[in-house]
Order: C-alpha cells, then structure tokens, then sequence
C-alpha cells in the first residue's frame, strides 16, 4: 500500500518551500519519523518525516523544485523497515549490481552535497565518497572536505610521491577548458529572503551607523579568572557574548527608542528585552531570539546562544526560534572583521556590531600603553532614534564592557 507524504504545515503565513535535498532515495527503507525531505522555508530549513515503517518508492518532486503546503512530495511503501521497494521496469532489463558496485552507488546517491560543499570538493579535489562527514546524519560540511584536502596534501608531502594518474588527470581537467570555471547555482529561499530583507531594510530606514572603541582588558580578566568555575558550575563556556548582552540590556533600557520599532505611523516601545544574535547557518545567516535577556543570567543567556549555535549548524532551528526579537547582535568578530556597517534587522530600530579583539596603542593616564581594543558600531533607524540617543546607547554599553561591575548594579 502506498501512502503520500505531503508538505505539512510551515509555521504562520509561510505557504511554500523549495526542496532542499533529498534526505532518503528510492528504494532505501525508512523507519517512522525518520527524515526524508529537508524543505527550505523564507527562515529555517524544515524536515520532513516519513508517516510510517516503509521504503521511499518515488520522489515526486525534485531538488531546487518548489511546493505548496500539503503537496505530494514523496510516496512510501508501507510495511516494515526491511521491506523492498517494487522494481522498476528498467531494472527487469539490466543485471543487478554487483554488492559492491550497489553499495558504492547507494553511498554515493546519499551523498547530496551542499552548494558550499560541492564548491569545496571542486576546488581540492578530493573523494566525497572517501570522506566521513560529521553533520547531522553523516553529510559532508565544507570543513570535512578542507579538512580531507589538508590530509591528502600532507599525505603527498611526506610520501614524496607523485599523485596517482586519477588524480592528475582531475587536476589537468579544469586546463584544458582553460582553467575557467563558473558554476551556475540557485539561490536557496533562505538566501533569497535574507536579499529581499536586507535591501528592504535600505531602502525603507534612514540608517546610520556610529562607533566606539572599547577596552576589553577587564572583560578579559574577569573571564579568564572565572571561565573554569563557570563551565564547571553551568556546564557552557563563559563567553564574551554573555557581557555583551547585558550590557545591551542596560542600554536598551535607559534608551527605549534603541528597543522600540516603527509600525505604520506609530512606535511601539517594548518593555523587555529579546535580542537576536546573528549565527552563522550552512545556508546563510540566521538570528535565533534569546527571549527576555533582561531577565536571564549570564549561564541562562550562554546556553541559549550555545544551544541555538548548534540547532544552527544542524539544521534544527524552527519558527519559533526566529520569532521576534527587538534588538540584534551581530558579531563579525569571530570571522576577522576590524570594522563593520552592519545592516538593522526589520522590523527592529537598531543593531549592535563586535569586532575582533587587538592589541593597540592606547592613551591611559597620559602615558601611552597596549591595551586589547574592540572597534563596536551601532546602526540604527535615523527616522526614529536619534543620534544623541544612539550615541548614548552605544556609550553605555562601552562602559558596562571597560567595568562589568556596572552589569551588577545596573548602573
């Protein structure tokens, strides 16, 4: 008996997906809620569970296709987890497949790369097929692929042989279409969404950034001498992130406008405090919301960032994760980045910017010293804060980072 797996229901006024990847393939038996489909929406990925015990007999729509909540997407063949699928009429006129060759092919039909993975794999030229993947359910990440290329490299070194013929002939490849290749791919909902948003946000606020410097050596210090009693106690590390929030929270409420929002011609002053933080997802970035920041301490506000980081990199994250929100962190820090404009997520007023932590000449007292310096920018909607009020914002944030005791007593 065959049963039809639909596109279930996707969270509040969001219709349609686009199939991501294919999670099962024809044929392979799949046991009950076990994922088949992941399914791309405007925020998060979605997968789709199979209903029943059974074997995927056919995958009605394809990757990059989009689909309609309650469309047919796959059909299952009910019956238990080792059940076969009912052969195709091409099969009848073709020998099976040595158990070798079956297992390759089936290893490598459940190699669905990514977009960012495939690219990787070009690049180094390396074996996916040959490579344990660490993701969610064994795929490959972009960091199993550099990781297998940094082996293969330092495995040629140390043998001092030369690569085998497949491999140079795979090298040589790309050279005789002159070496220049452009790969053509669609953009995923997600990405398409984060565009649309993004140019949105120029286009309707009258945004502007300002700066600061701050000093983090006694943001720094306090770390250091309490990171171990903290992961020991709360089970999460201690990161800068926790500071960051709190002093946020401070800022957001001596300046109300930096947490409030514009809607139609009235604004709405919000008396809490849901910050989303930018995290960085295989598919672009997301902003996850840690809910009443105000109220929670700093190992509740690590654990909610630590726990969304990883709902992040597999994929889990739902619409409830991404709801809301009234201010946003964004830390380019940890990918380098000196000094950044960053872009407000709407409906929000106001985003905070972080940066990567350096050593640089200070004055302090009138003597010049080294001190660890983090430039900070805070972008905001001109139309309703001003730039007193962001200037503020943004002071008192610097303050609570260079003397944490502020964060203690709200000052």
């Amino acid at each position: 008996m065959s049963i039809e797996v639909k596109v279930p229901t996707l969270g509040e006024s969001v219709t349609e997906a686009t199939v991501g990847e294919w999670l099962k393939q024809p044929g392979e038996a799949v046991k009950a809620d076990e994922p088949i489909v992941s399914l791309e929406t405007d925020k998060v990925a979605v997968e789709v569970p199979a209903p029943s015990d059974g074997v995927l007999a056919e995958q009605v729509v394809a990757v990059g296709d989009t689909v309609e909540v309650g469309a047919v997407i796959a059909l299952l063949n009910e019956g238990g987890a080792g059940a076969t699928a009912t052969p195709a009429p091409s099969a009848k006129e073709s020998p099976a497949p040595a158990p070798a060759a079956a297992k390759e092919a089936a290893h490598d039909a459940s190699q669905t790369l990514s977009p960012a993975v495939r690219r990787a794999v070009l690049e180094h030229g390396v074996d996916p097929s040959t490579i344990k993947g660490t993701g969610k359910d064994g795929r490959l990440t972009k960091e199993d692929v550099l990781a297998a290329a940094k082996s293969k490299d330092a495995g040629s070194r140390d043998s001092g042989s030369a690569p085998s013929p497949a491999a140079s002939d795979a090298a040589a490849a790309p050279a005789v279409g002159g070496g220049r290749n452009v790969e053509r791919v669609k953009m995923t909902r997600l990405r398409q969404t984060i565009a649309k948003r993004l140019k949105s946000a120029q286009d309707t606020a009258a945004l502007l950034t300002t700066f600061n410097d701050v000093d983090m050596s006694a943001v720094i210090e306090a770390r250091n001498k309490y990171k171990d009693l903290f992961a020991k106690k709360h089970d999460v590390r201690l990161g800068f992130m926790g500071f960051f929030a709190k002093a946020a929270c401070l800022a957001l409420k001596d300046v109300p406008a930096v947490n409030a929002q514009i809607d139609g011609d009235e604004i709405l002053y919000h008396d809490f405090v849901d910050i989303s933080v930018a995290v960085s997802a295989p598919n672009g970035l997301v902003v996850p919301v840690v809910r009443d920041c105000d109220k929670l301490s700093f190992a509740g506000i690590e654990k909610a960032i630590a726990d969304y980081g990883k709902k992040a990199k597999d994929g889990t994250l739902t619409m409830d994760d991404m709801k809301g929100g009234t201010f946003t962190i964004s830390n380019g820090g940890v990918f380098g980045s000196l000094m950044s404009t960053p872009i407000i997520n709407p409906p929000q007023s106001a985003v905070l910017g972080l940066h990567r932590i350096e050593d640089r000449p200070v004055v302090v007292d009138g003597e010049i010293v080294i001190r660890p310096m983090m430039y900070i920018a805070l972008s905001y909607d001109h139309r309703l804060i001003d730039g007193r009020e962001a200037v503020t914002a943004l002071k008192i944030i610097k303050e609570a980072i260079e003397d944490p005791t502020r964060l203690l007593i709200d000052l």
